[in-house]
């Protein structure tokens, strides 16, 4: 028995809003791994996204997202390893595997800094990443993390805006 397709999923509007979704996929995979390098090697972040982006041949509007990813991660680190030291206190962030790390991040900033990403979809795709990336057990991991983080959100805001008060002059 085959499934009949809804009268939408033919429509150009359904093609146009899939192909953003996909483009938006590939752009998260694209910033966790300029995230990774960065991590890893200590690289210059704008050189290590720019390389990346070269090699995912982003639309332009997917490749912004990256850089966006890519730079709100690193403005907001400090904030963001806080609280996912807090709610993972067994595994230091710094002893934490390094694609965890950067999945956990990328969603915190998206759903709790960002605020452009639905909560259900950041998650989601953490987890997704987590399971391309990660190990047998990082999927669950990084969806426990997040789910316990989602309540926290408007004291990461707090925190960011704090932070930001206490970056100025």
């Amino acid at each position: 028995m085959t499934r009949r397709r809804p009268e939408t999923e033919g429509t150009p509007a359904f093609r146009e809003v899939n192909a953003l979704l996909k483009a938006r996929h590939q752009a998260r995979i694209a910033a966790l791994q300029a995230l990774y390098e960065i991590d890893c090697t200590n690289h210059p972040p704008g050189l290590v996204a720019e390389q990346r982006l070269a090699e995912a041949q982003l639309p332009a509007s997917a490749a912004n997202f990256t850089r966006q990813l890519v730079n709100g991660v690193l403005k907001h680190k400090q904030v963001l390893d806080a609280f996912i030291h807090e709610h993972a206190p067994e595994w230091p962030v710094d002893q934490m595997a390094t694609i965890d790390r950067n999945v956990l991040r990328i969603a915190l900033y998206e759903f709790a800094i960002d605020k452009r990403t639905p909560v259900k979809v950041a998650i989601n795709e953490a987890v997704e990443l987590a399971k391309m990336f990660g190990s047998d057990s990082a999927p669950r991991f990084v969806n426990g993390v997040l789910g316990t983080l989602v309540e926290r959100r408007e004291a990461i805001e707090r925190a960011v805006a704090q932070s930001s008060m206490g970056a100025q002059p």
